[in-house]
C-alpha cells in the first residue's frame, strides 16, 4: 500500500484517492497515537489493515457526507492539526477557504482583555501630503 505521508515526508497528506470520491488522510508508517486519536477527533474515521508486515492505519473523510460537507470536514481538521505542530498538505481542490478561517477562529483564542469579537476598525483620514518624517519636524 502507497503512503504519502511517508512519501512526502509530511505529518498528515490529505488527497483524494485516485478514480473515487473518497478523501484519504495519510499519517507516516508508526505515527504516534496521538495524532491518530487527533484525527479521531477531529472527525475522520479510522481504518486498519492488519498484515504478516506492517499493521496499515490512516483516515478517510466519512462516506455518507456530499461532497462540499467532505471538503469542509477535511479543512476543518487543517487549523487543530498545525496547532498540534503538524506538518500537513491538503490539495487546493479539497481545501475550504472559509472553513478553514471558521476552524481557526474556533480554535484560537481571543487575545487577554479583548472582546471575542473586535469591533471595525474605523478608516484613517484622509492623507494631508506630510510625510512622519515632515510631522516630526526634521
Amino acid at each position: 500500500m502507497a503512503n504519502l505521508a511517508d512519501e512526502y515526508g509530511t505529518d498528515v497528506e490529505i488527497y483524494r484517492k485516485a478514480l473515487s470520491d473518497t478523501v484519504h488522510a495519510d499519517t507516516p508508517t508508526g505515527a504516534p497515537e496521538t495524532l491518530l486519536a487527533l484525527l479521531d477527533q477531529l472527525g475522520l474515521e479510522r481504518h486498519t489493515i492488519e498484515t504478516g508486515g506492517p499493521t496499515y492505519i490512516w483516515h478517510e473523510v466519512p462516506s455518507h457526507l456530499d461532497e462540499d460537507a467532505k471538503k469542509q470536514l477535511a479543512t476543518r481538521a487543517v487549523p487543530a492539526l498545525l496547532m498540534a505542530r503538524y506538518i500537513v498538505n491538503i490539495p487546493d481542490d479539497l481545501f475550504d477557504p472559509d472553513a478553514f478561517a471558521e476552524a481557526a477562529r474556533d480554535i484560537r483564542p481571543p487575545a487577554p482583555g479583548l472582546p471575542e469579537t473586535a469591533p471595525p476598525v474605523p478608516p484613517s483620514p484622509p492623507a494631508t501630503g506630510t510625510t512622519a518624517h515632515q510631522r516630526r519636524g526634521a
